[in-house]
């Protein structure tokens, strides 16, 4: 057997790049790095020998560096992902709620924190915590609950059998999540002889499993039976890249859709069957579909509270629930009807089963009554109007500014549900949401990925001033790479809708809004100045007008560029939208908040 020494750290460095898609492309497309003292040495010097092979990227924080990551395999659909190493310590924590993110959202990311000396020698090292009673447990046992896959490597030779395990797990559609690989410092520098073979290129197919035959005949006996039956797209419609399946069998068998905050832009918004978003954020259109539907077939979904509606939405007392999900244990939720496959197969093999049947047709009223009810909020005000623009009116700014080349995307606060009652979305790809763990900070290290996953497309991040405040440091990096994208931020001085939702809860304005909280002095922030300092291109402008001016000049930049605009933090979009399961205190002595509990019991019994 020939044989090649390498240490642990180069060896990892080596076959990763040779891990390639169906494409012929790496399904690593680059490390992102902060190196430290436990993998500068060991890490570190793997990637200088391989920056012909493996691109490295330098970032300025772990976990915002690691949402750049995965908002890249995101936008891609899963077809490639990224690394992320950091030295032990503060340094793999960070990357901690990066995972979580990636775990909820069901995407591939590839994290190297470092771990202590496997040997003990130093123990304990520089950043190590011990455990009093367990001496085998590191801060890296962190990642175990927010991670599809982990291992921590003690010995080189253990990554022969980690790193296949780790690209199966990210390579899977029914797995596929984050992988922690934990590596020990002094590993990271031992060498071993390793098998040439083990080197060789590999492609990793993307796997397609098709559906039992009886599960399809099942779930197609179930549709031709339904009187009123509806489809909730969720995030898997994109993975699968089954958009154009779905527009099909949508169109054949006249069902119509609903999409979550993850499938939106499944179908473009003006495509007849598309009735919108659905749930807590949802449009009149769509939830006025499932409140009546006796069959709910949910495609590619978790069927998260936001989708249900706490599940008080589907009110028709005979209503069955399919689920379509590549993963065995999402297709059986909530005692579903499972069709465990990938979704555009599933769907390409329903629809033979079905032939030339057609489901009743919902109202034809109901789409148009919701474009009416809403459109006039996105309009620019009347001069003299509002003295401080809503979200829905920049929204309307940014739309109209957008084209079909355009993805709009956010994470938290009051946007994303602003966004999914009223964006627009022309194609698939055109909504970038993280919607799954809603992680303030995302955006802009998000945008970043989003860029360098699909340059040609025209990036817009949307956000507050709260997310803003929360992580803006890879604007540094993006400005440093010359990445373009443009960030919108909407200041209303404090976290507008979680003071929206205190207040709708009976709860007073307190310690969410800037007013509101326990500060000596009022903020003054100048965002647009804090943006240039770290080398974006950043403007501060007054109205909806000077919105739609600034925009209008972003083609021309190279690099981020930001807009500040200061908004007002209490209206959001009235129509729309449904019950959300937010537990309201028994005992208060505000009479607000009885009042509010009194109206929850009521609402709970609403629950299916």
């Amino acid at each position: 057997m020939t044989t090649i020494r390498l240490t642990a750290a180069q060896a990892m460095i080596r076959w990763l790049s040779a891990q390639m898609t169906e494409e012929g492309e790496p399904f690593i497309a680059g490390c992102w790095a902060i190196f430290g003292h436990g993998n500068v040495a060991g890490l570190g010097e793997a990637l200088e020998g391989a920056r012909e092979t493996m691109k490295t990227l330098r970032g300025q924080n772990e976990q915002t560096m690691a949402h750049a990551a995965i908002a890249y395999a995101k936008q891609l659909g899963r077809r490639r992902a990224m690394m992320i190493t950091s030295s032990i310590g503060p340094g793999a924590t960070n990357m901690v709620t990066a995972a979580g993110l990636a775990h909820v959202n069901r995407l591939p990311v590839l994290l190297v924190p470092s771990d202590v000396f496997a040997g003990r020698g130093p123990d304990p090292v520089l950043q190590q915590i011990e455990d009093f009673g367990d001496g085998t447990l590191t801060v890296n046992d962190c990642f175990r609950p927010v991670s599809r896959y982990f291992d921590r490597i003690t010995r080189p030779e253990q990554l022969l059998t980690a790193l296949p395990r780790a690209m199966r797990v990210m390579t899977d559609p029914a797995e596929c999540g984050p992988v922690t690989l934990a590596f020990c410092q002094d590993v990271q520098a031992e060498a071993y002889d390793w098998p040439q073979a083990f080197f060789e290129p590999k492609i990793w197919y993307r796997r397609r499993p098709a559906p039992d035959a009886r599960e399809v005949e099942r779930v197609a006996d179930l549709i031709r039976q339904a009187k009123a039956p509806v489809i909730v797209a969720g995030g898997g419609v994109h993975y699968s890249g089954a958009c154009e399946a779905l527009q099909s069998f949508a169109t054949r068998s006249a069902i119509p859709v609903v999409e979550s905050q993850a499938g939106k832009s499944a179908l473009a918004f003006d495509d007849p069957y598309n009735f919108g978003p659905v749930g807590v954020t949802g449009a009149s259109s769509a939830n006025a579909v499932c409140r009546k539907a006796d069959l709910v077939i949910g495609v590619g979904t978790r069927f998260q509270d936001f989708t249900t509606g706490s599940w008080a939405l589907f009110q028709n007392p005979d209503r069955v629930l399919v689920s379509i999900n590549v993963a065995a244990y999402d297709a059986m939720k909530h005692g579903a009807e499972p069709l465990s496959a990938d979704a555009k197969v599933a769907l390409e093999a329903l629809s033979e089963a079905l032939g030339d049947h057609r489901a009743p047709a919902p109202p034809a009223d109901l789409k148009s009554a919701w474009f009416a009810s809403v459109d006039p909020l996105t309009n620019a005000p009347e001069e003299g109007g509002n003295a401080l623009p809503t979200d829905a009116q920049v929204i309307g700014a940014v739309q109209r500014a957008s084209g079909k080349d355009s993805v709009v995307m956010c994470a938290a606060g009051t946007m994303p549900g602003e966004l999914h009652k009223l964006w627009k979305a022309p194609r698939p790809g055109a909504y970038h949401m993280e919607y799954g763990y809603s992680c303030m900070g995302y955006e802009i290290a998000g945008a970043l990925g989003i860029k360098m996953a699909e340059p040609e497309r025209d990036v817009i991040c949307m956000l507050g001033d709260g997310s803003y405040m929360m992580a803006n440091s890879e604007l540094a990096t993006a400005a440093m790479m010359g990445v373009s994208f443009t960030v919108v931020v909407t200041d209303n001085r404090g976290y507008g809708c979680i003071n929206r939702l205190q207040v709708a809860s009976g709860g007073a304005e307190f310690n969410n809004l800037y007013a509101s909280s326990n500060l000596s002095n009022p903020p003054a922030i100048d965002f647009a100045a804090h943006a240039r300092a770290m080398g974006a291109e950043a403007v501060k402008v007054g109205s909806i007008a000077e919105l739609e001016a600034a925009l209008a000049e972003r083609g021309g930049k190279t690099g981020p560029y930001v807009v500040v605009i200061d908004t007002d933090p209490y209206p959001s979009t009235p129509h729309g939208g449904h019950w959300w399961d937010v537990a309201i205190p028994e005992v208060s002595n505000r009479r607000e908040v009885q009042s509010a509990r009194a109206a929850y019991d009521d609402q709970l019994k609403a629950r299916r």
